[in-house]
């Protein structure tokens, strides 16, 4: 197994994939990749979709039993197992090519301080999406998301919707298809095992920054992502989302701080709730509403199980 770039050589590499219940979405993944590319899937439904039977004819893949506690301790489970030096994190509705992953990994292997390199995300149309990175918290930040200004000042806010081929500097990067240099993510501590989904990402590239090491968002490498739609409920998920932000903030910020940023994202939701409603969208109120019961509460379970408080 080749551990390191020689000579510009491409290093070797394996693929992390979690999943809840993302059969198809993971056969359509794979449906682009060659058979006997190295991955691992790390199953957090615990076998309910037959993914160990799935892959078990790939000579070069592996299937994990996941704790069903979130992507963070599932992803970490993935990294920590690997015997590859260089592994990629893919969500399971994302549609890359050997080509991103090659230039994820190569950039790794020729800069030792990139903790990490992130491909950018976009849509079925090819836009790109808002959140493929972004900046820490701050109340001034978390003011600018809830109003909509970050659409005129796209680097004021909280999500970063970088233009394609220009450069950005981040505070973060997504996992949905991300490469690490396995000694450096575990040296970091990985995901923070705090947060069920969504902020560990946050959190992660805090941990990059105060080590000194860099994060990397690549504009001129573009993911197709949201496939499908994998995990729980989008009203689920929505309240999931803004519970752990609020967690986020609560822990690394005054008590002050933190309440003005979750007042902030929660008026801003508001807002949206009432767009929505005027405009006949009740589901989508429903969903901003669900954000809002998140972010102020710092609660959201699922399945009927809290699985975040902040």
């Amino acid at each position: 197994m080749e551990s390191s770039a020689q000579d510009g050589a491409v290093p070797a590499y394996e693929l992390i994939i979690v999943s809840y219940n993302s059969r198809s979405q993971i056969e359509g993944l794979l449906a682009g990749l060659p058979g006997d590319i190295p991955l691992a899937i790390v199953d957090n439904a615990r076998g309910a979709d037959g993914l160990r039977e799935m892959i078990q004819h790939r000579p070069n893949a592996r299937y994990l039993e996941g704790a069903g506690q979130g992507f963070a301790m599932a992803a970490n489970l993935g990294a920590r197992t690997s015997s590859y030096e260089y592994v990629i994190f893919v969500n399971p509705d994302t549609r890359p090519t050997l080509t991103a992953f090659d230039a994820l990994t190569s950039q790794l292997a020729a800069e030792p301080n990139v903790a990490s390199s992130a491909a950018t995300t976009v849509g079925n149309d090819g836009s790109v999406e808002i959140g493929a990175g972004g900046w820490e918290p701050s109340v001034r930040r978390a003011v600018i998301h809830a109003i909509g200004l970050h659409k005129l000042a796209p680097q004021a806010g909280l999500f970063a919707k970088p233009r394609p081929y220009l450069p950005i500097k981040v505070d973060w990067t997504t996992g949905a298809c991300m490469a690490v240099r396995v000694s450096t993510f575990v040296a970091l501590g990985g995901f923070d095992e705090q947060f069920y989904v969504y902020n560990e990402d946050v959190a992660f590239g805090r941990a990059v920054r105060e080590h000194n090491f860099t994060q990397v968002l690549r504009t001129d490498v573009l993911v197709q992502h949201g496939a499908g739609n994998s995990g729980a409920p989008s009203k689920e998920m929505l309240r999931l989302r803004g519970a752990s932000m609020a967690r986020y903030v609560a822990q690394h910020n005054t008590l002050e701080h933190a309440r003005g940023i979750r007042l902030a994202l929660a008026l801003g939701y508001a807002t949206r709730v009432l767009a929505a409603l005027a405009k006949g969208n009740k589901g989508r109120a429903q969903e901003h509403w669900n954000y809002i019961l998140g972010v102020t509460s710092g609660r959201a379970s699922v399945a009927g199980r809290t699985v975040t408080r902040a």
